[in-house]
């Protein structure tokens, strides 16, 4: 098994010992069975697809995809451990096509010597390209290997598609306090991989604030108990070394704030956001809009996201909310971090509590698919551009009625296309925008009316 350019050589048991004891704890202590697997319960609970297939070691070409810390390698460690297949391990950015040729070739020789199976846990195989992903798609499909891909990409888009059609995708989720405070326990208790050869006093406070600000990333909290251990065993080394709150503070340092913004936390925080602002929501949108700037996202896509909700979602029901937005765009750039994130936040709220109507953004939709669907139609003769000599020689706006030469600034007179009527807006009974409706009820009621003047007067 090749792990991370690691040469080919044979260990002995003590070697082997010695390079083993250099890993940092998060790898010392990946689970060797699966009874030692903690979390995933969607994928490996009793009676579950994942956990059928390794009991009965009938493995299929699998993607484990989800963020960092959560257990993909550590699964593939104890597939390792399971299966009868020959497995191999490769790391996608230090990995070449001729290491992926060469475990092939040796395990369609030893598929036909022995009808023996060859699995292949490629780490990080979004990282591969899309020539190098190509190199494995006949093999996976003949069953000449098993491929099992881990990711922390959306593998929907990060993975050719004909090799996400040849394969089970699992989604790893991240892991609950519940599922990480006994992995720091075992860690602290484990003498032989872990920290047990160290008489460690550990406060279930601190235990307890690691499992919760590693956000689900388990290397993340064994990283620190580590560090906060090791720390502390230079200067005792027979003393008893306490890890209390204050210790594993200093340990984490900073919360990391998981954003990608090329990837799906960029597009789920943005969805997020924008679907509290449009559900009228201030508190979950303030929220999402901090989990935003804290990953450090661009002022200028959040005030876009603000401005689309505004119009799409508020429109003529607060026309103030597209003003607001409009504002923070400009203030956002003038001054940017930290004083942007005011104005963000001040529009974002504003947009929330606003009365929603899409009316605006249904008509726009409704009228561009007609537009597209339908046969061009020209303008009206009277609606037509008069303001050129020969525009008159043409008759071109010569019928048309200026509005504000008649009582109301309003006359009926044709604007559709000739043949053509439709209803496009059609205002809410929200916000501003009755003010719009009983309006446009009004001008309504003089279309009728002059109608049946005319009716009349034929």
């Amino acid at each position: 098994m090749r792990k991370n350019g690691t040469n080919r050589k044979l260990f002995s048991q003590l070697e082997r010992a010695n390079v083993e004891s250099a890993a940092p704890l998060a790898v010392r202590m990946r689970p060797r069975k699966l009874d030692e697997f903690v979390g995933q319960k969607h994928l490996l609970g009793p009676d579950k697809l994942l956990s059928r297939m390794l009991e009965a070691d009938k493995l299929t070409s699998l993607i484990f995809y989800g963020p960092p810390g959560v257990g993909k390698t550590s699964l593939a460690t104890v597939i390792a451990n399971y299966t009868k297949a020959k497995f191999h391990y490769l790391n996608a950015p230090a990995a070449s096509v001729s290491d992926i040729r060469e475990i092939i070739t040796d395990a369609g020789d030893r598929l036909a010597a022995s009808r023996a199976r060859t699995v292949l846990f490629i780490d990080d195989i979004h990282r591969f390209n899309r020539a190098q992903q190509d190199v494995l798609l006949d093999d996976v499909e003949s069953g000449v290997l098993i491929l099992i891909g881990a990711t922390t990409e959306n593998p929907y888009f990060a993975i050719n598609s004909p090799l996400i059609s040849r394969s089970t995708v699992f989604h790893f989720e991240p892991l609950s306090q519940e599922d990480v405070l006994p992995l720091l326990r075992t860690a602290i208790s484990d003498v032989e991989r872990g920290l047990g050869k160290f008489n460690i006093e550990a406060d279930e406070k601190a235990l307890a604030f690691l499992a919760s600000l590693c956000d689900g990333d388990a290397r993340k909290a064994l990283t620190a108990l580590e560090v906060g251990v090791l720390s502390q065993a230079a200067r005792k080394p027979e003393g008893i070394i306490k890890f209390n709150l204050e210790i594993a503070k200093e340990s984490i340092q900073q919360k990391a704030i998981d954003y990608d913004r090329t990837g799906d936390t960029h597009y789920d925080l943005a969805s997020a956001l924008q679907k509290s602002m449009r559900g009228s929501d201030p508190d979950a949108t303030v929220y999402w809009l901090a989990r935003m700037i804290a990953g450090g996202e661009d002022t200028r896509f959040i005030a876009r996201r603000i401005a689309v909700c505004a119009a799409e979602d508020v429109g003529n029901a607060d026309p103030m909310a597209t003003v607001l937005a409009a504002a923070a765009l400009q203030i956002s750039e003038f001054v940017g971090l930290p004083e942007a994130q005011l104005a963000l936040a001040q529009a974002a709220l504003y947009v929330a509590c606003a009365p929603k109507s899409n009316a605006a953004a249904s008509a726009i939709w409704k009228a561009t698919a007609d537009v597209k669907s339908q046969p061009t139609k020209p303008v009206p003769k009277h609606l037509k551009d008069s303001h050129y000599p020969a525009a008159k020689q043409l008759g071109y706006g010569a019928e048309y009625k200026y509005p504000h030469n008649y009582k109301d600034g309003f006359v009926p007179q044709q604007y559709f296309p000739a043949a053509m009527e439709q209803k496009y807006y059609e205002p809410k009974e929200t916000g501003y925008e009755k003010n719009i409706r009983h309006y446009l009820q009004k001008l309504q009621t003089l279309i009728e009316n002059s109608k049946a003047v005319e009716k009349d007067t034929q």
